[in-house]
């Protein structure tokens, strides 16, 4: 079971940025970042696989970049020009075969809040 810490979370004013960092014990095929935003339900955010292959949920893209250091074993989240709607807590997520395969990412840590003030 893949280990994964989340960190970098805080608060900042619309249009500000962050950015989040996942360390894992040992990287998978695909890496991701969710959010679980205050009364929603968790949603996919950007994926990322072995052949750095990204994918992001349309609210983000332009605006967000998700990567990995492999030497590190650090998986990124760059969020640039944030918006009251990107309130919520971030996790990172991974599993062992390419993102578009049919399991589902394993989840291991707390997350970390992000929330954006007007």
């Amino acid at each position: 079971q893949v280990q994964l810490v989340e960190s970098g979370g805080g608060s900042v004013q619309a249009g500000g940025s962050l950015r989040l960092s996942c360390t894992y014990s040992h990287y998978l095929h695909c890496a991701g970042w969710f959010r679980r935003a205050p009364g929603k339900e968790r949603e996919g955010v950007a994926y990322i696989d072995l052949n750095g292959i990204t994918n992001y949920e349309d609210s983000v893209k332009g605006r967000f970049t998700i990567s990995k250091d492999n030497a590190k074993d650090t998986l990124y989240l760059q969020m640039n020009s944030l918006k009251p709607e990107d309130t919520a807590i971030y996790y990172c997520a991974a599993k062992s075969e390419l993102c578009n395969g049919p399991n589902r990412l394993n989840f291991g840590g707390p997350g970390t809040q992000v929330t954006v003030s007007s």
